[in-house]
């Protein structure tokens, strides 16, 4: 218990102004009498004991007996005074403690109510959050839709041609194809597969950079077809013998397959990819549609590669028939076009050939 209900000198039967000897005295009777060993029958003698102990202490403490000799007398005087005090009087002290009490007990009401309020607000801002992650997720979810129905839209549409998908990269030792050094050599070569825009091709003989005075092993060059399928024929017949080319590398421009290449591979008009062979049948369109340039079948004197389809969608914009006056500026456009196209190309396997070096 606390000091304000157990008076320490009511505890030991000693008096207030009772010397330290008197008290460690009546202390040594009091402890014999509630000793829980003296008293094991007793529950509550430990409880005496240690009350008694605490009382000991504290009145052999002069400070604490100091401060507690004040509050007693305190405690007596205010009795005292509340003796000497008339109804009238009282009756005003307990309105001012009714008052007091009242007072501390609305604002405990008000501090509830303002808990339950707080507690209603972030239910209901909990609530508003379920509410926009419900819809976020729902809004998501439709979002994820439209882009699989795109995806699907773009699938089913063929990607535009670019103007370097039918441009192929062809390397080989000077030393076995010492006779392909110039362009219209490399033309003849891949005559076979289809016609090649010779103006543009690009033939590259450099020494190496540690021995510039020894003459080039390697050439390079960049082929430009003028349709995509013989540029595919030329690629699945890298390095074979049988279609003239014997230790030819023969690649796409940019390290990879043009994008219509592998739309045609899902819809299954290909083979797997690198293989350069079809296990479908081959496309057939309907009799109404005219096939373009690009894509019709090669006459029956020409070596034909099975390994692409003989027809495709036309993927080019038809353009206009030019007007007799524009056939001038159109011819001189076509040709700083074909210009700019072929600096372009010698940037790009100059650029290839001193990393490799």
């Amino acid at each position: 218990m606390s000091d304000e209900e157990i008076n320490p000198y009511e505890l030991l039967e000693v008096k207030v102004e009772s010397t330290d000897q008197e008290i460690r005295t009546a202390y040594r009777q009091r402890s014999l009498k509630v000793h829980p060993d003296r008293n094991p029958n007793n529950s509550e003698a430990a409880r005496k004991f240690h009350e008694l102990n605490q009382a000991y202490e504290l009145l052999l403490d002069p400070l604490r007996r100091l401060a507690l000799d004040a509050k007693l007398r305190l405690k007596q005087a205010r009795t005292e005074r509340y003796k000497n005090y008339d109804l009238k009087r009282k009756t005003m002290v307990d309105e001012l403690e009714e008052r007091e009490r009242a007072l501390k007990k609305t604002k405990a009401d008000q501090q509830k109510e303002e808990t339950a309020r707080f507690q209603e607000t972030e239910k209901i801002k909990d609530q508003g959050r379920r509410l926009r992650e419900e819809k976020s997720k729902e809004l998501e979810k439709k979002e994820q839709e439209a882009n699989k129905a795109t995806k699907r839209e773009q699938e089913t549409d063929a990607p535009t041609l670019q103007s370097t998908d039918t441009t192929l990269r062809v390397k080989y030792l000077l030393t076995e194809h010492p006779n392909l050094t110039t362009a219209s050599s490399l033309a003849s070569l891949f005559a076979p597969f289809g016609p090649t825009d010779v103006e543009t091709i690009v033939v590259s003989l450099k020494s190496p950079k540690k021995s510039p005075h020894k003459p080039p092993k390697y050439g390079t060059a960049l082929v430009p077809f003028k349709r995509i399928g013989d540029a595919f024929a030329a690629v699945c017949a890298t390095g074979r013998p049988e279609r003239g080319l014997r230790g030819i590398e023969v690649g796409w421009i940019g390290g990879t397959e043009p994008e219509i290449l592998g739309w045609l591979r899902k819809k299954g008009h290909l083979g797997p990819s690198g293989s350069g062979l079809s296990n479908e049948p081959q496309v057939q369109w309907s009799e109404d549609k005219t096939l373009p340039p690009q894509t019709q079948t090669r006459a029956s004197g020409s070596n034909e590669f099975s390994s692409f389809p003989s027809s495709l969608p036309d993927f080019r914009k038809p353009s206009d028939t030019p007007k007799v006056g524009e056939i001038d500026y159109e011819s001189l456009t076509l040709m700083r076009l074909r210009q700019a196209e072929r600096a372009r190309l010698e940037r790009e396997i100059l650029g290839q050939e001193a990393n490799e070096n």
